[in-house]
């Protein structure tokens, strides 16, 4: 065993109860079978995490499975966004396969059960197999095909191979029992015909096995130790245990945990898909997607996933966990790790008075004061004429507004104290200039001026100023379960994406390294995003400093 650690879920219970009992000779094989359909998303992150983190704990290993049995919607390019994503991730996979891999031996599997009289060709429609079926209460009825001899079935079975029928002519059914209570016993489908063109076996075959049918096979065939499936898979599991049963393969075990569903989010792909299709987002890496790729595009990192991951857990019943708690792992994770930075989004001038002319001083600033050392100091130029934050100023300041206005005195971080003595407004009233003096005796780590003042700002020197575009991304969605919408995309947060074109930034941030994570004091998180040039500088907002989204449901 790995340890003596308390087991961290009841999975991780079973696989000590079978390490003990020496069930699979000790070993510890699970897999992580993604569709190649469409990018991973944060949900996938939460199946990552548990499969190839309990074969971690137990010195065992994970497989990587494409489940590519559909053709049709499948891709190469899905395949390599997975395989990034979970490197990404920071996990490595023992075999990397495909269902694909198996078709020859899931065929011959299937020829097995028509052999035993245990599968049939039915050449009904779907609605009519749909029909045949019953009801919960109402027991099945055989279709006039349930019958055939076996020899009629191998052979049309043979010639559905050979592509001598038409898509949906034909399909292969298992022969188990049309009154079971539960439905996907009554004889389900295990083969259908689909003239597509395959991304790995090209053309090589147009009948593919379905989904509950390759499942539990391929894991009998990689003698995975631990199939660990969303509890949807519940009802299916007695058609996963009768099919490694009569087939008498290697004998995999299902288990079922509780998929993650997140508020104010979409997690099927299929509506990811519409999201992508119909230009609500710019692409499955869009960082407002749910997506691994989109999240990392916004900023995320991989640590604050996997710190999210192992923080909701491993339930056996669904739940719906608050966005939110990914949000603070985030925030959790980038307050340790992320440079700070000043940048000024909403500018407004701010003229030092009494600051000579021409005059440039170059101040120091940490790189991150939560870190002994603060990881380094950069140089900061300071000038006569600054950039601020039009929020920063007021015209008449409340009781308890610490920042500018007439005669109200602010630090400027990194700084000097500097008192506000006038400003300027244009014709149409707003203001263009705030005019301030500094205090020269009040400099950052050299201030003897005695001054104590509450309120601390952010700037960047207009001289050298550095313009940016600055992305700031929101939740997608206002309302908290937008699948229970008729129409989910009516739930779409219109202020989702609020682009800056020019915003001013200290010109350190034109050094920003792809991948990282930037503090804008007092303004977020950001990161650079990878559609960023030299000539065009693009900041995706991570995650505000503060849940915002908190407060304002407070409000209601």
């Amino acid at each position: 065993m790995a340890n003596e650690e308390k087991p961290v879920n009841f999975i991780a219970e079973i696989i000590e109860a079978d390490i003990r009992s020496g069930k699979h000779g000790g070993r510890v094989l699970t897999r992580f079978p993604p569709e190649p359909n469409g990018y991973l998303h944060i949900g996938h992150a939460k199946s990552i995490v548990l499969n190839f983190g309990l074969a971690q704990r137990y010195h065992g290993k994970t497989n990587l499975r494409f489940d590519d049995t559909n053709p049709t919607t499948e891709e190469t390019a899905y395949v390599e966004s997975i395989k990034n994503d979970i490197k990404w991730l920071g996990f490595e996979w023992a075999e990397e396969l495909y269902t694909s891999d198996y078709f020859e031996t899931l065929y011959e599997f299937a020829t097995k059960l028509i052999r035993n009289g245990l599968a049939y060709v039915d050449d009904s429609t779907a609605a009519e197999i749909a029909a045949s079926k019953g009801t919960p209460t109402e027991p099945g009825k055989p279709t006039p095909f349930r019958d055939r001899s076996v020899e009629e079935n191998l052979s049309l079975f043979a010639e559905m191979r050979e592509g001598k029928y038409p898509d949906g002519a034909k399909v292969l059914r298992a022969k188990i029992d049309l009154a079971n209570p539960n439905m996907h016993l009554r004889d389900p489908l295990l083969y259908r015909i689909k003239h597509a063109h395959h991304h790995r076996t090209g053309d090589s075959w147009c009948i593919y096995p379905m989904y509950d049918f390759a499942h539990g096979q391929s894991d009998a065939i990689e003698e995975i130790t631990h199939s660990v499936c969303t509890l949807e898979f519940v009802p299916h599991r007695p058609l996963y245990d009768w099919l490694i049963e009569q087939l008498e393969i290697y004998p995999s075990k299902q288990y079922e945990f509780a998929r993650l569903n997140l508020n104010y989010t979409v997690m099927s792909k299929r509506k990811l898909l519409q999201l992508v299709n119909n230009n609500y987002v710019t692409g499955w890496d869009d960082p407002r997607m749910p997506t691994i790729s989109g999240l990392r595009r916004r900023g995320y990192t991989a640590a604050s996933i996997r710190n999210f991951c192992e923080r909701i857990g491993v339930a056996k019943r669904e739940n719906v966990i608050d966005v939110g708690l990914l949000e603070f792992c985030i925030r959790e994770d980038l307050n340790k790790t992320a440079w700070r930075r000043m940048a000024v989004l909403d500018p407004v001038k701010l003229v030092i008075t009494n600051y000579p002319e021409g005059k440039t001083e170059h101040l120091s600033g940490e790189n991150n004061p939560e870190v002994e050392g603060g990881e380094g100091e950069r140089p900061i130029p300071f000038s006569r004429e600054l950039w601020i934050e039009r929020e920063d100023f007021m015209e008449e300041a409340p009781k308890k507004f610490f920042r500018l206005a007439p005669g109200l005195m602010v630090r400027l971080k990194h700084a000097y104290v500097v008192q506000c003595t006038d400003f300027v407004k244009d014709t149409d009233g707003r203001v263009t200039e705030i005019r301030c003096m500094y205090i020269p005796e009040s400099k950052s780590g050299e201030d003897t001026s005695g001054l104590k003042v509450k309120g601390t700002i952010h700037w960047v020197s207009i001289p050298h100023a550095k313009t940016v575009t600055v992305r700031l991304y929101d939740r997608l969605f206002n309302a908290e379960n937008p699948a229970a919408d008729e129409d989910f995309t009516e739930s779409i947060n219109p202020d989702s994406l609020q682009v800056i074109e020019n915003a001013y930034v200290e010109p350190d941030l034109l050094h920003a390294e792809p991948g990282k994570g930037y503090q804008f004091i007092r303004k977020g998180y950001f990161t650079l995003d990878i559609g960023s040039t030299p000539d065009n500088p693009v900041f995706n907002r991570t995650v505000t400093l503060r849940d915002t989204w908190a407060k304002e449901a407070q409000k209601q």
